[in-house]
């Protein structure tokens, strides 16, 4: 990589005189007090994601010191910029919608800056998300580093955590078994410290199928943010940043149709956020890698969920960094990994999986052998009512509804939902289906964490804590129950869910794959033809009109049309790693890390 510019050669400014671009650019970087010796190093990146909004960044500063020094011990010169930061719960309409926003917020900065690597810090849901989209569009050397999870709080000598316990005791406090003092003393526990949700919520399965991805550093994914060996993480993450700058080993030499094979079947193992499939299925898009949903189902019948953590087990990530973190995760899926799949620190899967060791005493990873669910964290359904797809997080889903057929109790929008689920004259009964209708990607818009619709205050009070529930909307990862989210197309573009109406009966049936709409072709034609789109106010310029105009559906990752890659460069993922896999034998090889 000789002909590469190193320093601040690289990427001039146009001024029509190269040599005045340089000294231009010297003479005011000289105003940040560096010396000319300094400035012929090669420039190392660091994505500055602090923002007062977001707790879950708190500790970026820290880190961004940390990676600096990484960066300088290893010879380089680190320069920090800022983008867009969003946390989940302060960014409106959702962050969903301004996902495709920070990348790019991020890929233009990264491809207009002097840098020869880039070193991402990403954290809350969709930050990882919209940074390694961005950094795989801009295809300069980078590395990915995130702030870790959250440390547990307690109440009443319970352990709590944001968010699943969130949603716990505020469907307790809905149905009236929890008062106001006590809500709100809760409330002051629930995030005690800098960090993101230290469930299995978006944030640690972006985090966990990040490093599975190989755009990480081995043992990054699990480190809570307080953790000093998050700091010392993020100091070896700027050293390995020096050797990309060096290498210039780019992105789409590591996010390969194997590496993406690789993060869905650690997604599946850890039970992990429906979201993680939208966004894995975004960056890929990127680099012109389709994910095959029919595949990733398949793997699932073979990748059972492993790790014990909430909403579907009973633990939290600093458990699973006790653990281990992903290593003991790798170890127990080893048969069925791409483990000759690069990572950034150049070393293959298979070798990192050979040199991590952890406590082999830990219960936190399952043996592949005992599993917390025999099969993968996501199911993938199909039918009438959802053609091109939708998806079921199974492992969470009450069993006595992985069959059922239900009356429709319907909702055509967020608002409607708002002003009609707790009203006592609501018509609706235990076994019936909630749907939730024009809250996809354009529906909305911005598809937000709306699909957890929440039980009917008069229903809660009953003691229902769940009833299957459908939508084109997302979920929380943190969130648990059997809901049928993500149903493409989405009402808002003519999706069949957007023509059901009271009364109607839902089949889903898990086994099947199956979610059915059990109403005449005949009366469909009919609903169809009286059909119109929603309209959305303030939808004629900005942002908003680049969002609806060119956004996609959920099956697609919901980026935008234009980013997206023109030309198919491979697909994922594959069914197993040497061919199809005996799995009474994988059973049998499993238990490394009981």
């Amino acid at each position: 990589m000789t002909d590469r510019k190193m320093g601040l050669q690289d990427g001039l400014t146009q001024y029509g005189d190269a040599g005045f671009s340089l000294f231009l650019r010297k003479a005011f970087i000289k105003a940040m007090g560096y010396t000319d010796g300094v400035l012929d190093r090669p420039i190392v990146g660091i994505v500055n994601t602090y923002s007062g909004y977001n707790a879950c960044h708190r500790n970026v500063p820290d880190m961004i010191a940390a990676i600096k020094r990484g960066v300088m011990l290893s010879g380089g010169l680190p320069i920090d910029f800022p983008v867009i930061s969003m946390h989940e719960s302060f960014s409106s309409p959702t962050s969903m919608y301004l996902r495709n926003l920070m990348a790019m917020d991020a890929e233009e900065m990264i491809r207009a800056q002097p840098m020869q690597s880039v070193v991402l810090i990403g954290g809350c849901d969709k930050t990882v998300p919209a940074l390694l989209m961005g950094a795989a569009s801009a295809n300069i050397p980078a590395i990915l580093t995130v702030t870790g999870p959250m440390s547990t709080g307690s109440h009443k000598g319970e352990r709590l955590g944001a968010c699943t316990d969130c949603r716990g005791f505020w469907g307790k406090y809905r149905a009236g078994n929890i008062d106001d003092k006590e809500i709100a003393e809760i409330n002051g526990k629930l995030a005690p410290t800098a960090g993101t949700c230290m469930v299995m919520g978006t944030a640690s399965t972006m985090a966990l199928t990040a490093e599975a991805l190989g755009i990480m550093l081995p043992g990054g994914a699990a480190i809570p943010a307080v953790h000093a060996d998050r700091l010392r993480h993020a100091e070896e993450t700027g050293s390995e940043a020096v050797k990309l700058a060096i290498s210039g080993r780019s992105p789409r030499e590591i996010l390969t149709p194997d590496a993406f094979s690789n993060a869905l079947r650690v997604l599946h193992a850890v039970g992990g956020s429906t979201n993680g499939l939208i966004h894995l299925t975004a960056i890929a898009g990127r680099l012109g890698i389709k994910i095959d949903l029919e595949a990733f189902d398949k793997m699932g019948r073979e990748t059972p969920v492993l790790v014990d953590l909430k909403p579907s087990g009973q633990h939290y990530m600093e458990d699973l960094h006790r653990a281990g973190g992903l290593a003991p995760i790798l170890r127990e899926l080893r048969h069925l990994l791409k483990r000759d799949a690069i990572t950034v620190s150049g070393k293959t899967v298979g070798q990192i999986i050979e040199e991590t060791t952890f406590w082999d005493g830990q219960e936190i990873v399952r043996p592949i052998s005992n599993p917390i669910y025999p099969e993968g964290g996501i199911r993938v359904l199909r039918g009438n009512l959802a053609p091109d797809s939708a998806i079921i997080k199974q492992s969470s889903a009450s069993p006595k509804f992985h069959r059922h057929t239900g009356r429709a109790v319907v909702f055509t929008s967020l608002a409607d939902l708002a002003a009609r689920i707790d009203s006592e004259d609501l018509d609706v009964n235990p076994d019936d289906v909630l749907v939730l209708a024009n809250a996809g990607p354009k529906g909305a818009p911005g598809m937000p964490e709306a699909g957890y619709i929440p039980i009917p205050r008069k229903l809660a009070r009953q003691g229902v804590n769940d009833m299957v529930r459908i939508s084109d909307a997302r979920m929380s990862g943190t969130a648990y129950g059997s809901i049928v989210l993500h149903i493409c197309p989405e009402g808002a573009a003519g999706g069949p869910i957007g023509l059901i109406r009271n009364g109607d009966m839902i089949t889903l049936d898990l086994e099947a794959g199956r979610i059915e709409h059990n109403v005449s072709d005949h009366e469909l034609a009919h609903r169809r033809a009286e059909w119109a789109p929603p309209v959305h106010s303030n939808c004629d310029r900005g942002y908003t009109k680049l969002f609806l105009d060119t956004v996609g559906q959920a099956d697609t990752g919901c980026d935008f049309d234009f980013l997206m890659a023109t030309t198919l460069s491979g697909t994922a993922p594959e069914a197993s790693t040497d061919g199809e896999v005996d799995h009474s034998l994988l059973l049998a090889a499993g238990g490394g890390a009981a």
